[in-house]
């Protein structure tokens, strides 16, 4: 079998206003499913508030941890936007202005409006490369492995595909899903068991309610569709074995 090459990744999401439930966080779905298309596997997610000394601390613990880190958050032009500095400090270099990110924002904004605020978002770690931003020409930037984005969701989601061409992923994660009429219970000891045959993939158990009826989704997921056919085969088996209803889609 050729073997598996596998590249992690984790999610910073830097913002007060998520920790409070203030606002909803949806840039993690759109990140992992775009991730997951380039062959990244993504393998933590870390929430934390706008703290200097946090995110200094927590940028150098994942930074050597994983292979691509991203950030969300925090790189506007309001005083709480500290990410930019804090990601500087964490890399123990200058925070200064981005030529490139000035000139770009200088011809964005009507002569007289590009303020202070404005300004702030031109400054980066020093030496920088830019991540641009079709939306709203706001960029942000890449600092060895770190990727740091905003947190608008709109936004973040059209600056990603900027991105593909420097993202070196591995094999592509494919998956498939089972949908059962049953409950957990039923079949945790015969999942467990195929998982143990099946150690090089990864199946996830999802209870759902629906139409008034509670049931189960099994989501199989490897680089390697052979693997996944073979265990979905398995599971069918002991399916059939016990009556369970599987719910076509």
């Amino acid at each position: 079998m050729k073997k598996i090459k596998k590249i992690n990744a984790a999610i910073i999401v830097i913002g007060n206003e998520i920790l409070s439930g203030r606002t909803q966080d949806v840039n993690v779905v759109n990140i992992s499913k775009w991730l997951n298309s380039l062959g990244v596997k993504l393998e933590e997610v870390r929430v934390i508030p706008d703290i200097e000394k946090v995110i200094v601390k927590t940028i150098r613990e994942v930074k050597g941890k994983f292979k691509y880190v991203f950030t969300t958050g925090g790189i506007g032009p309001t005083h709480d936007d500290i990410t930019s500095k804090s990601i500087a400090k964490a890399f123990n270099v200058k925070y200064c202005y981005h030529p490139e990110a000035y000139k770009l924002l200088e011809n964005y904004y009507d002569k007289g409006k590009f303020n202070v605020g404005r300004r702030k978002m031109a400054k980066t770690p020093q030496n920088a490369s830019l991540i641009y931003n079709p939306s709203s020409t706001a960029p942000g930037f890449i600092i060895k492995n770190v990727y740091c984005l905003p947190g608008v969701p709109l936004i973040l989601k059209s600056m990603l595909g900027g991105l593909n061409n420097k993202i070196i992923g591995g094999n592509k994660i494919l998956s498939k899903t089972l949908n059962l009429r049953t409950v957990e219970s039923e079949i945790s000891i015969p999942l467990e068991k195929v998982q143990n045959k099946f150690k090089k993939l990864e199946i996830g158990s999802y209870p759902f309610f629906k139409q008034g009826k509670v049931g189960v989704s099994l989501v199989i997921r490897s680089s390697n569709s052979k693997l996944i056919d073979n265990c979905i085969i398995d599971i069918i088996k002991f399916v059939k074995m016990k009556k369970i209803e599987i719910i076509n889609n």
